[in-house]
């Protein structure tokens, strides 16, 4: 049985298992979920990959993020294109920004890295 623990007598491979190409497709991935613990501790998702609901509320929950970053940059060139904008606000504006900044990159490091791109070579991140 397949859906027995690991190590367990019953998941042990028989003489019918899983082509190696398969086995690698079911191997489990942690995924960097978009919110973390009370004490900002990050959280953590094991999966196969295969998506969920807890991967549907994660997925759904970072395309929000980058939603509100793109609605910031908008609002932000507005108020660079208005003279008379007040310096408070664009305090908060730059605090709001850095927030979904922050939110972009860790959406983007979460992001799979494809064999043979710059990222899965150990390219330098900034």
């Amino acid at each position: 049985m397949m859906n027995e623990p690991p190590g367990s007598e019953l998941s042990a491979p028989s003489e019918h298992s899983e082509e190696p190409e398969e086995a690698e497709r079911s191997a489990a991935h942690m995924r960097l979920l978009p919110w973390s613990t009370p004490d900002d501790r990050p959280c953590f998702l094991i999966t196969d990959g295969e998506g969920g609901p807890v991967s549907d509320l994660a997925d759904g929950i970072e395309e929000m993020q980058l939603d509100i970053g793109e609605e910031l940059l908008r609002h932000a060139r507005k108020m660079h294109a208005d003279a008379k904008v007040p310096d408070r606000e664009f305090r908060y504006l730059s605090r709001r920004l850095a927030e979904a900044l922050g939110d972009a990159l860790r959406v983007a490091r979460n992001r799979p890295r494809w064999p043979g791109t710059a990222l899965d070579a150990g390219a330098p991140r900034h």
